[in-house]
C-alpha cells in the first residue's frame, strides 16, 4: 500500500510513532507535517525522541484562526494528493490538521482512515469535538480505541468500516516509557516521587479566557504540594497578555516549566501525586501509569477514566479544583480497557484488509 499520513500536533506525533514503524515494515508511507505545532519543544523533539521518520513534506502552516489554518492546510494537502494519489489518507485524533487531511482526501475520492475514531465529549463548544465528528462521518475506515467509541459511532448510525483496535498511545507508552529511568529528571526539578503535582493547560476555552485562566492559577497556588506546570506557548503568551504573570510570581508553590519532551513529561507524570490537565491524551497517559487525574474541563471523551475513579472533572472553578485534588484516591480497580499495547499492528492489519488485498 501507499499511505499518506498527516500529522501536525504533539498528540499526533505520539500516536504516529508506533504506526509509522509498523506501516513502513511492509508498505510505503508519505508523512506530511502540517506545521500546526512548530515550536521545537512541541514538535521536532518528539520526532527525535520517538524515532519518527523525518516528514517527507512540511507544510509549515503555523498558527492562526481555525478557518485560516484549516483552509491553508486543505489547499496544500489537496495539491500533494493530486500529485500522487495514495491508497488512503491516514489522520489522527481531532485537530485542525485532522479535519484538513480528511476533507482534502474525501473531496478527491481517496479513502480516509481515522485513528482514534468514535470519541465524544458531547460538547460542541469544543473545536475538537466538531473536528472528530466531521472526520468520523467522512472516514471509510474508523479505528476505535475503546468499546465506548464503537458504541458512540453506532448511535450515530456509523457501523460500516468500524474496527476496535485499542489505543495506540498505549503502544508508545509501553515501548518508550516503561524502561526509561526518570530519576535524573526528578532530581533536575528538585522533587521526590509523589511529592508534587504535574500540570498542563492549553485549550482555548481556558487559556484564552482571563477569568478562567486566573482561577486555575489561583487553584494551583492553593494546593498542598508544588505544582510543576509545563506551560504551553499559547498559555505563556496569555499569562503575559492578561497581566497574570505577577499573580503567578506571588505563588511560590507553582513552578513554571518550558514545554517538556515526551520522555521527560512521562517521567514526571509517572511519579507525580496527580496530574492536573485539560489535555485529552494526558488523561489517558495518567491512567496508563496509574496516576490520578484532575481534568480542568467539565467533559471528557475518555469516560472510562472517570467511570473507574481515576479521573475527576473539576472544570476551571478554583474551589472545585482544590476540592478535587483533596479528594483524590488510588482506586482499587484499574481495568485494561485500552487494548494490549499492539494497536499499531492492528491498525496496519485493518488497512491491509481494506486497501491492500490482504485477507
Amino acid at each position: 500500500m501507499l499511505i499518506t499520513s498527516v500529522v501536525g500536533a504533539r498528540p499526533q506525533f505520539i500516536k504516529a510513532a508506533p504506526v509509522c514503524r509498523a506501516l513502513r515494515a511492509g508498505h510505503e508511507e508519505v508523512l506530511v507535517h502540517s506545521g500546526q505545532h512548530y515550536d521545537h519543544g512541541m514538535s521536532a523533539v518528539f520526532f527525535e525522541q520517538l524515532g519518527i521518520p523525518e516528514p517527507d513534506v512540511d507544510l509549515a502552516v503555523g498558527s492562526g484562526g481555525h478557518g485560516k489554518q484549516t483552509g491553508e492546510m486543505l489547499a496544500l494537502i489537496e495539491d500533494l494528493l493530486l500529485q500522487r494519489r495514495p491508497d488512503a489518507v491516514l489522520v489522527y485524533g481531532d485537530t485542525n490538521t485532522t479535519l484538513a487531511g480528511a476533507l482534502a482526501a474525501a473531496k478527491l475520492g481517496i479513502p480516509v482512515v481515522h485513528v482514534e475514531a468514535g470519541l465524544r465529549s458531547f460538547d460542541r463548544t469544543m473545536p475538537e469535538e466538531i473536528n472528530r465528528v466531521l472526520v468520523d462521518h467522512l472516514a471509510e475506515l474508523l479505528l476505535c480505541p475503546t468499546a465506548v467509541a464503537v458504541r458512540n459511532l453506532a448511535a450515530e448510525g456509523v457501523t460500516e468500516g468500524v474496527e476496535l483496535v485499542g489505543d495506540v498511545m498505549l503502544d508508545t507508552a509501553r515501548f518508550f516509557v516503561e524502561g526509561f529511568d526518570g530519576a535524573a529528571v526528578l532530581a533536575e526539578h528538585g522533587v521526590e516521587p509523589r511529592g508534587y503535582y504535574l500540570a498542563t493547560l492549553h485549550r482555548a476555552a481556558t487559556s484564552d479566557d482571563p477569568e478562567r485562566l486566573a482561577s486555575v492559577v489561583r487553584a494551583f497556588g492553593r494546593l498542598d504540594m508544588p505544582v510543576l506546570w509545563a506551560v504551553h506557548p499559547r498559555t505563556a503568551k496569555n499569562l503575559d497578555g492578561f497581566g497574570l504573570r505577577p499573580l503567578l510570581e506571588t505563588l511560590p508553590g507553582i513552578v513554571p516549566l518550558e514545554p517538556l519532551p515526551y520522555l521527560e513529561t512521562n517521567a514526571l507524570l509517572r511519579d507525580a501525586a496527580a496530574l492536573l490537565t485539560d489535555s485529552g491524551g494526558m488523561q489517558k497517559e495518567a491512567y496508563f501509569l496509574g496516576v490520578p487525574c484532575v481534568t480542568l474541563r467539565d467533559t471528557t471523551e475518555w469516560v472510562e477514566t472517570v467511570d473507574f475513579g481515576w479521573n475527576t472533572l473539576a472544570g476551571t472553578d478554583e474551589d472545585r479544583i482544590v476540592a478535587a485534588v483533596a479528594g483524590l484516591t488510588y482506586p482499587p480497580v484499574h481495568p485494561d480497557v485500552y487494548g494490549d499495547g499492539h494497536a499499531a499492528q492492528a491498525i496496519v492489519a485493518a488497512m491491509e484488509r481494506r486497501f491492500g488485498g490482504v485477507t
